[in-house]
């Protein structure tokens, strides 16, 4: 091929044609400018120390970010200029990951913009392959870079960047750990029913006595005390219980009939599968139902389950009766209720 140049058409030049070279000459990279940290020490070193100094601050930001994650009141509020009344907590967190973030971001340019090398290199494409030089020139081209990039030469730096990029993983698994919320140590295991507390009516918590359950009735029952005092909901769905009256002749347990009261038994509400309430009784089976994912338990025989995904028996609540006749709990119930979990077997 000749090298040369050829005519092209422009309809707005001058004569109608222009002479295009076929290759265009290399112009060249500007003439290199230095900078003050390549020509005075001292201002290198000034740089280092502001670099360093933006890495230590990212430090501050994530350390900052645990304190408050971890001690501070996440109900605190506090007016903010231009913002107004907010929550300090989140405020808090917001800023703290701003400024850890913001300090390595900013210190990485600083760092690039003075003490890096910054002449400009111009590199002729070329077949990649990955044979032995090429493998031996990239890891001079790493270890060049990494000369040039003076992390080596200046510990200060690295060993800052090191701390800001080993704390800054902190906070994301500490956010990823600390919202499951806390362990539940026995939450999961015990209710609110107390010996000699009252079966009272849900939701007019109405004491109830052992003459007001006849055959075939069903009562949703709660503590007595629970409904007239701010309780939290779960706690309130835990404690849900129903009590029915079955003919004695009925009742196939030894220990169901012994935790009753003349045929009288009181079981958990939570269904054993998922945790829905068990609310529909048919009198006729004395079966109960959960409308969820119809788990099916058998009244007459200590509420074991006859279908469906359950795989436990409904807890049951020993009962009896006070001096006035009323129904009263003689304990917690000896089970979990609910669902089963990690540290317990089906």
């Amino acid at each position: 091929m000749s090298h040369g140049s050829h005519p092209a058409r422009f309809d707005d030049a001058p004569h109608g044609e222009v002479e295009i070279p076929e290759y265009f000459e290399n112009p060249g990279h500007p003439p290199h400018v230095l900078r003050w940290s390549d020509v005075d020490p001292a201002a290198a070193r000034r740089a280092e120390r502001q670099v360093a100094f933006l890495f230590l601050l990212s430090i501050l930001g994530t350390l900052g970010f645990i304190v408050a994650y971890f001690w501070m009141d996440q109900e605190a509020t506090g007016v903010i200029p231009g913002i107004g009344t907010q929550k300090l907590y989140h405020f808090t967190l917001g800023l703290t990951m701003a400024v850890s973030l913001l300090g390595i971001g900013f210190g990485v340019v600083h760092w690039a913009k003075t003490l890096m090398d910054d002449e400009e290199v111009t590199e002729e494409r070329h077949v990649l392959e990955a044979d032995g030089e090429t493998r031996r020139a990239f890891a001079d081209t790493v270890a060049e870079g990494l000369e040039s990039s003076q992390i080596m030469r200046r510990p200060l730096i690295k060993w800052t960047l090191g701390g800001a990029l080993g704390l800054f993983a902190l906070p994301l698994g500490i956010q990823l750990v600390g919202s499951m919320g806390p362990l539940p140590r026995n939450d999961l295991a015990v209710t609110m029913w107390k010996k000699g507390t009252r079966l009272v009516t849900d939701p007019d918590g109405l004491p109830v006595k052992a003459a007001d359950v006849t055959l075939g009735s069903v009562f949703h029952i709660m503590p007595e005390g629970v409904m007239e005092a701010e309780y939290p909901l779960n706690e309130k769905a835990k404690a849900s219980v129903l009590v029915m009256r079955l003919n004695p002749s009925d009742i196939k347990s030894e220990k169901q009939r012994e935790w009753g009261y003349e045929g009288i038994v009181a079981y958990s509400k939570v269904c054993t599968h998922v945790g829905c309430p068990v609310a529909l009784y048919e009198q006729q089976t004395h079966h109960l139902l959960c409308p969820c994912h119809q788990s099916t338990f058998d009244v007459t025989d200590d509420c074991k389950v006859i279908f469906g995904p359950a795989k436990r028996p409904l807890p049951q609540l020993k009962i009896a009766v006070d001096d006035e006749g009323y129904l009263t709990a003689l304990g917690d119930f000896s089970e979990p209720v609910g669902p089963s979990y990690w540290e317990r077997e089906l």
